[in-house]
């Protein structure tokens, strides 16, 4: 849309038009409010085209030849690799080639006007965009001015960085050719996740990984099976390995990784992978006393904190910094969209905690899945983070593949491990982690049983189907019943 077609006043601007963007304009749309929503890459967004979408283009064709493998009758009809030609034709498939017409019809079919351009906020309910020609158009909002501007990758102050122009989380899901050797440096998400996905095409990957180990953020035990797994798999994991610098000797050459204590590493290929940062940088933030480039901190609702006044200003997804995943940013996009619908209504707005217009899950029951391979899938607290929060806990653990007939019927020597943190003073699950093939569809259960506070009593009447993996739920509970009735002898 272009400055004359754009309407001067709107009930709500949008910034950014990723999935986050997407569903908050569906929402106040819904409720009868305007909505101009503005983007200056692609709609979609990066979920879309560089991060979830792909990846699991990708991912996904790996670990079904992984999980053939693992069953004696199809291993055998498994006569090669995985086609990376054929593989990454499907990734570019499910982007679109990079082609955002499909994602623009949806906002023009929920009424929506999109803007393309650079938004920047211009004071309290102002947004200048700067159009593609160079002119702008100024826009006010009548009600409220989110924010889903994401994030970017977080890059390290190492010697060399720029002339070795790394890899992100973009070159790691748009390259169309598999390189020999590729270094990943982080043992987070994309990190795991990438790991599995060129090595599964034909790279050799060594993953770097600080002292913290693999998936640090997740229980102890996620790592260290991960990495036991990449090991026998034939990635190169090394745990505790800090890079001091990176020299490339012309564009196509090599990569050379100077690591603590003189050793070398060379690959055709780095991958950074340590982190994320929010776009805040260049959005006019300064205009409405705030910090550029600084995560924005927002209530229950999603309205920023900081901001003095009435509340106008919104911050959904990355940007805040609650739970960089694309689920959690639509969760808050659907709770703020019927706080900003009330609020334009004049009706009041209801913050309690698992209320409509609270995001409680941020910090109770927050999902997550990484569809490495074997998958790792949480929900809740750790133990660790538990205690730290002053619950009194019992925590009880499942070799999967031993006890649920589910898993080894699923896969011949199943390797699996599942966790249970129960409140002892509620009766509640606090937390759930699982490792293993196929427990991506696992994790909704716990989600459930977590924000909906299922005594565990009353979890013994969900009676998981007989033989499936879900019967790990009745093995948890076993296990909880039988260190509690041995602690009560004792």
């Amino acid at each position: 849309m272009s400055a004359h077609e754009a309407a001067e006043e709107y009930d709500v601007i949008v910034i950014g038009t990723g999935p986050v963007g997407q569903t908050i304009a569906e929402r106040v749309r819904s409720a009868g409010l305007t909505v101009a929503a503005v983007e200056r890459e692609l709609v979609g967004g990066e979920c879309s085209y560089w991060a979830c979408i792909p990846s699991k283009a990708m991912l996904r064709p790996v670990t079904a030849l992984a999980d053939a493998r693992r069953v004696g009758g199809a291993r055998e009809a498994v006569t090669g690799n995985a086609d990376a030609t054929a593989v990454l034709a499907r990734r570019d498939a499910w982007v679109t080639d990079w082609d955002d017409r499909g994602q623009t019809q949806f906002l023009k079919d929920i009424g929506a006007d999109l803007i393309r351009g650079h938004a920047r906020l211009d004071g309290p309910r102002r947004v200048s965009v700067e159009l593609p020609g160079g002119s702008a158009v100024a826009l006010t909002a009548r009600h409220a001015v989110v924010v889903c501007t994401g994030s970017r990758p977080n890059y390290p102050e190492l010697p060399g960085l720029a002339d070795v122009r790394p890899w992100t989380n973009r070159e790691a899901t748009d390259s169309p050719k598999v390189p020999g050797r590729l270094a990943i440096i982080g043992g987070g998400g994309v990190g795991v996740e990438m790991a599995t996905a060129w090595q599964g095409l034909g790279s050799s990957v060594t993953l770097l990984a600080q002292s913290e180990g693999l998936l640090p953020k997740m229980e102890p035990f996620v790592g260290e099976m991960i990495a036991r797994s990449y090991a026998e798999a034939g990635i190169d994991v090394r745990i505790g390995v800090t890079v001091e610098g990176l020299r490339r000797q012309d564009r196509t050459g090599p990569v050379t990784l100077s690591l603590a204590g003189g050793a070398e590493l060379e690959a055709d290929e780095v991958l950074l992978a340590i982190g994320r940062r929010p776009l805040t940088d260049d959005i006019g933030l300064q205009t409405v006393g705030l910090e550029p480039g600084s995560w924005l901190e927002v209530d229950d609702t999603c309205a920023v904190r900081a901001v003095a006044g009435d509340r106008w200003l919104y911050a959904l997804g990355d940007v805040n910094g609650r739970a960089l995943l694309t689920h959690q940013g639509k969760y808050q996009a659907r709770v703020a969209g019927a706080v900003i619908a009330a609020r334009a209504a004049g009706r009041p707005v209801d913050p309690a905690p698992w209320g409509p217009h609270a995001t409680t899950a941020d910090s109770r029951a927050v999902p997550q899945v990484f569809f490495c391979d074997p998958q790792a899938g949480a929900v809740g607290l750790t133990a660790d983070q538990a205690e730290r929060a002053g619950h009194r806990i019992r925590v009880v653990d499942v070799d999967t593949g031993g006890k649920v007939a589910g898993a080894g019927l699923y896969a011949d020597g199943y390797t699996g491990r599942a966790r249970m943190v129960v409140d002892e003073d509620h009766d509640l699950l606090l937390g759930v982690t699982m490792v293993g093939p196929a427990i991506e569809e696992l994790i909704h259960s716990a989600t459930v049983a977590i924000a909906a506070q299922v005594p565990v009593g009353r979890l013994w009447h969900a009676v998981p189907c007989f033989p499936s993996i879900s019967e790990v739920w009745l093995r948890l509970l076993e296990a909880y019943r039988d260190t509690t009735a041995a602690e009560q002898r004792h």
